[in-house]
């Protein structure tokens, strides 16, 4: 990958839009996927916020196939690949390299819990010498709230010394800045990347040279996610950032997936947008109506979407 291929900036882990019978809705998620590329983010998609383990294999497949035929830019995508089981992985990586995908953002197995970095080595070396591509990039996806199988710190410098180049960069969604910015300090380089997994972290990673965040809000508020990124140098960069952590908090009202499927919903007028797989359960509508409302009071608007 060139220098100027690099992926920088916001990406949003794509919300992945069901019908009613829980099938994925390719119309809508095209559509949203457009929006999202207007608005000035990338794509990572089949995140943990796009219910990718939710996914079958072949609905992965299908969804990048229906994004690449929409001519959303290959260069613009990176595909969550990480999976349970080693094959899944692979098909998924291998796919996404042939597809001319920026990189791909690969979670570790995490079935099996307290597995030792030994484990971990070997499981991305496997996929790295079974995809056998040098256009392979591999993102790590470090999210031990959710995988409870952590990226170590000794982890990544073991793979950045075996596959120069290859491991290309982080997403850190572990919530602890003490921990993004150790990676900062440790690997952020010219050929790895430190993404922060959330907007509210964002002026921070971009002051210790990160690269920008991955972050599920990019789904429903990229413009001023992508604002403060370009401007982050600016004198106003920290009421940005004040202002971007307020509407996230809005969000959290209730479950982050369910929360921003009933805003697009109500945006874009289209209730279906609502629909989440089981186990997840949408927002009930007094909840809808709470969320509708700090969003009012917040000034909070989808330019593109909105009425």
């Amino acid at each position: 990958m060139s220098e100027n291929c690099r992926l920088r900036g916001v990406l949003s882990p794509v919300l992945t839009p069901f019908k009613e019978d829980l099938s994925p809705d390719l119309v809508r998620y095209a559509e949203h996927c457009r929006w999202l590329i207007d608005s000035g983010v990338a794509l990572a998609v089949f995140g943990t916020n796009s219910e990718a383990n939710s996914l079958s294999v072949n609905e992965r497949l299908q969804l990048l196939d229906t994004l690449l035929e929409a001519g959303i830019p290959p260069s613009k995508l990176l595909p969550g690949t990480g999976c349970c089981a080693l094959p899944d992985t692979v098909e998924l990586t291998r796919k996404a390299v042939e597809a001319g995908c920026a990189g791909v953002l690969t979670l570790p197995p995490f079935y099996y819990k307290n597995v030792s970095d030994d484990g971990l080595f070997n499981s991305y070396s496997e996929i790295i010498q079974r995809v056998g591509n040098a256009k392979l990039r591999i993102y790590l996806y470090h999210i031990p709230p959710v995988s409870q199988t952590p990226i170590s710190l000794a982890l990544i410098e073991r793979l950045l010394k075996a596959y120069p180049g290859i491991v290309a960069g982080i997403k850190d969604s572990s919530g602890d800045w003490n921990n993004t910015e150790a990676m900062l300090k440790n690997f952020q380089s010219d050929s790895f990347d430190v993404f922060c997994g959330s907007e509210v972290f964002l002026l921070r990673n971009m002051r210790g040279g990160g690269a920008g965040c991955i972050t599920a809000t990019g789904n429903v508020n990229p413009a001023a996610i992508v604002d403060l990124y370009k401007t982050w140098r600016d004198a106003g960069a920290d009421d940005k950032q004040a202002a971007l952590s307020r509407t996230r908090k809005c969000f959290e009202i209730i479950p982050m997936i369910a929360s921003m499927k009933c805003c697009i919903a109500w945006k874009r007028k289209y209730p279906s947008w609502a629909v989440v797989r089981p186990p997840l359960v949408r927002a009930s509508a007094e909840k809808a109506e709470q969320l509708q409302k700090a969003l009012q009071d917040d000034g909070f608007e989808m330019p593109g979407i909105s009425a």
